[in-house]
């Protein structure tokens, strides 16, 4: 496939050696597979050479664009599009399509505009959910998928209302769980650039605090080990599915943790994400006789962008690396003593993007367990990271799914009953998984 990879970028390069005003975008691939020729499509504005032939089928690399901030640019358009690069059967580019997504983008700061402030006040119950009745929760995440689905629906603002309702029915239990806060209050460690949330864009605020919850076996179950779980996207609402999977876990026999870290790219940088996994590793570890589990019996559960987080605690802050590495100024305390190294890494639908780079000199990279559903678009990163790992030496189990989308883990939640009974095996195989390794 690299051969492909070569003529795409470059045919990427080409395009925009054309169209100067474009140049304002990051692109990553982040998907190959198998597609027809669609109508639809919107072709922009862009001087597009005419096609000579309708191809039936042919193979295409997915192009996803990250919009630039160019704050003293007001010329230059930062908008979001994707880029197909269709193919014949030589695999040689035959037309280069650019699809304008800006109005997903726009749809997305409609939704928060409008409902922002109150999916802030709910973002407090998603990602506290050990406190709050769980099918209460679960419906509240419901109504709020439902809301941010379609801002312009002529009765949203009933939706809001009835949202906001419910929101304050629901009250923390009699006896409620409390937050494990991971800094030192003051003393967070940070190198990303956010420092305002006005427009409600993320879920937390540039003054969050990282914390987790236990999520435990009652005392007289001997625990097989301990698993600390990092729900996806800019967690919210993945909190709550995530907490499910904590549960299940707990009915495995393993002592679990609910991570509520700075988000990954939503908005912070992967360091600092991977800053606040390494402290919670290092929590667990140094309590391992009070969870009354072996030291190097912990792993880590990504999902979606939690897997991402995963890698970002084990490139930045797992081996030889410290902390003062990253923040010159941080002052260690007696917890950077204890070693961040996970034992096992459990990377659900959540393996690093088709092409992004990972310096592996200096880390502790765990045996790797990947679940992933075949209608996932994550499978394009699995087949690339897979070889990857591998060609460095570290074990690998891959389990894939038949007609299983993205984000599933946990997801009877929500529906109800058990849509992809295939998915759910992804539990127990992650038991054996573990099992081995912990023996």
């Amino acid at each position: 496939q690299q051969p492909v990879a070569d003529q795409c970028i470059a045919a990427v390069s080409l395009c925009f050696v054309d169209m100067p005003d474009r140049i304002p975008f990051c692109f990553f691939i982040t998907s190959f597979m198998q597609k027809t020729v669609a109508d639809d499509y919107t072709f922009a504005d862009f001087r597009l050479k005419e096609r000579t032939q309708l191809l039936l089928q042919f193979r295409y690399f997915h192009i996803a664009s990250v919009p630039v901030s160019f704050a003293d640019r007001t010329d230059i358009p930062c908008r979001t599009w994707r880029i197909y690069l269709i193919m014949n059967t030589e695999n040689k580019v035959e037309e280069i399509i650019m699809v304008d997504m800006s109005h997903i983008i726009e749809r997305n700061r409609k939704a928060r505009s409008i409902f922002g402030a109150d999916h802030a006040e709910a973002v407090k119950i998603f990602e506290h959910c050990v406190k709050y009745d769980l099918a209460q929760t679960a419906e509240l995440v419901k109504m709020s998928r439902a809301i941010q689905a379609d801002p312009e629906a002529a009765d949203i603002q009933e939706k809001i209302a009835a949202f906001n309702a419910f929101r304050k029915e629901i009250k923390p239990s009699a006896h409620p769980a409390e937050p494990i806060y991971l800094w030192p209050e003051g003393k967070i460690p940070c190198c990303s650039d956010y420092t305002d949330n006005s427009e409600h864009l993320f879920n937390h605020d540039p003054d969050y605090a990282p914390f987790m919850y236990e999520v435990l076996l009652p005392e007289d179950t001997a625990p097989k080990g301990a698993i600390i779980l990092c729900p996806g996207g800019d967690h919210g609402e993945s909190t709550v599915n995530t907490y499910q999977v904590a549960l299940d876990l707990n009915a495995l026999g393993y002592q679990c943790f609910l991570l509520l870290n700075r988000t990954n790219r939503q908005p912070w940088k992967a360091q600092d994400a991977g800053a606040d996994s390494a402290r919670a590793v290092r929590y667990v570890r140094k309590h391992a006789a009070k969870y009354r589990i072996a030291e190097n019996h912990i792993a880590f559960a990504g999902f979606s962008n939690g897997g991402l987080t995963g890698e970002a605690l084990i490139e930045y802050h797992s081996g030889t690396h410290k902390m003062t590495d990253i923040y010159p100024d941080y002052i260690p305390d007696e917890l950077d003593a204890v070693s961040a190294d996970l034992n096992a890494f459990l990377c659900i639908y959540g393996p690093r993007f088709n092409g992004d780079p990972f310096n592996y000199e200096g880390v502790v990279y765990p045996p790797t367990f990947y679940a992933v559903g075949r209608e996932d678009g994550a499978m394009d990163n699995l087949h690339w990271v897979y070889p990857d790992l591998v060609k460095h030496g570290i074990p690998v189990e891959v389990h894939t799914f038949a007609g299983t989308p993205h984000g599933k883990a946990g997801a009877k939640l929500y529906d109800g009953e058990v849509r992809y009974p295939n998915f759910e095996l992804w539990l127990p195989l992650a038991d054996c998984f573990l099992m081995d390794l912990f023996k």
